[in-house]
């Protein structure tokens, strides 16, 4: 294949792994390290990938085939060695990691269902691959630590005045209109990425690895452990440890976050805390889209997995291993039930369903804070998730 390959990333079988993340995006889109897998991919392969995922997704992000494809599965994190095998390829040629399929190239202009009649290419490296949703934050630190190098090379920090305590400055770096006061800064475990126009304010303490991405807001008095990538446009506050924010969501307020996962347009309640350790420190058990039950995992350390759209009110509290849907309203005293249907709404003494005009309403008067809109594709997106979920929920409208 030409070193100019038409990319087509698709969602391979990890994408139900990573529900509810994916409800309302291809794999693709989803956030790690620092910026999103489809970035990852086109800055290695320096071009615009397109995308091969669900029929209800596919209208907002459309496949774009050509005379000659390559398919590749975006859940691999990509490394200059993998994009090389990559561009080798040829046609009806499949590249493999552990007898799965990572990339085809094809004439096809849909995904290939099986490569029995390909040749095989293998893998020849240790790659990094997001296979379920607690990947998205047990190996958010080391995939941090790979886009801090891609991102950062050849481009200079912006310099931050003597009121900051900077730790191992170096492994720092701080973008073009990022505000920072009165902060102490430690990359000794791992880097500090700073977005544009981020802003953090006084008494704030960031301990590496971490990356607070574009307009992110960091209210005062902060505390942000190793492991934590908060995605563009949200806001933080209290205590977070190993935390992924996918983007414009609100956690502004006290309370703890730990070994958890938060999509887009989600906002917590102040005093909100969400266990990550068991009492009997066990291993703990999450909820399973593909099995409808509850799954055994190696984990001891897990906390809030929280779809997007999704809302707790004020003192909310969650138990370990807590896995919310897309488009919840969470409130009331007591700890809720581990797995929370999408379109719910309640709290520990019970839920019911959350009416689908009911929730738009709030995710449109959210947005609008942030001056964004909801797009009539979103609201068909999220009309289907309503029906694919409906099947976890009681039938009682709020």
């Amino acid at each position: 294949m030409s070193t100019q390959i038409n990319a087509i990333l698709f969602d391979g079988p990890e994408r139900v792994q990573l529900l509810p993340f994916t409800y309302i995006r291809p794999v693709a889109q989803l956030r790690i390290g620092i910026d999103t897998l489809i970035e990852k991919w086109n800055a290695f392969l320096n071009t615009s990938c397109s995308y091969a995922t669900q029929a209800y997704l596919a209208p907002k992000f459309p496949a774009k085939p050509a005379a000659l494809n390559c398919f590749i599965n975006p859940s691999y994190i990509p490394t200059q060695a993998l994009v090389d095998q990559i561009k080798e390829l040829q046609e009806k040629q499949v590249l493999l990691c552990e007898n799965k399929p990572v990339a085809y190239c094809t004439s096809d202009s849909v995904l290939p269902q099986d490569f029995s009649n390909f040749e095989v290419v293998v893998v020849q490296e240790v790659l990094l691959h997001i296979e379920k949703v607690s990947d998205l934050f047990s190996k958010n630190a080391a995939v941090l630590a790979m886009d801090f190098d891609r991102l950062t090379h050849n481009k200079v920090s912006q310099p931050l005045d003597n009121s900051n305590r900077l730790i191992h400055p170096e492994r720092i770096f701080i973008a073009p209109g990022a505000q920072v006061s009165c902060a102490v800064l430690n990359a000794t475990d791992g880097p500090i990425y700073i977005g544009s126009d981020a802003q953090i304010m006084e008494g704030s303490l960031l301990r590496g690895p971490i990356a607070l991405c574009d307009k992110v807001l960091v209210k005062m008095g902060t505390k942000v452990y190793g492991g934590t990538t908060i995605g563009p446009n949200s806001k933080i506050g209290g205590e977070l440890n190993n935390v992924l924010f996918l983007g414009n969501s609100n956690k502004g307020h006290d309370g703890f976050l730990g070994n958890a996962v938060i999509g887009e347009w989600c906002n917590i309640g102040a005093a909100t805390d969400a266990s990550n350790l068991k009492n009997n420190y066990g291993n703990v058990r999450i909820w399973n889209y593909q099995t409808e039950n509850f799954a055994k995992s190696a984990l001891q350390f897990c906390g809030l997995l929280m779809g997007d759209f999704s809302r707790c009110g004020i003192h909310s509290m969650f138990n370990t291993a807590t896995l919310i849907g897309i488009n919840t309203n969470i409130f009331g005293s007591g700890f809720p039930r581990t797995f929370i249907p999408s379109f719910s709404y309640g709290g520990a003494q019970g839920f019911q369903t959350h009416a689908f005009r009911k929730a738009m309403e709030s995710n449109v008067a959210m947005m609008k804070r942030k001056g964004e809109q909801l797009s009539d594709l979103d609201t068909a997106i999220l009309q289907t998730v309503f029906e694919l979920s409906s099947v976890w929920r009681k039938d009682r409208s709020s």
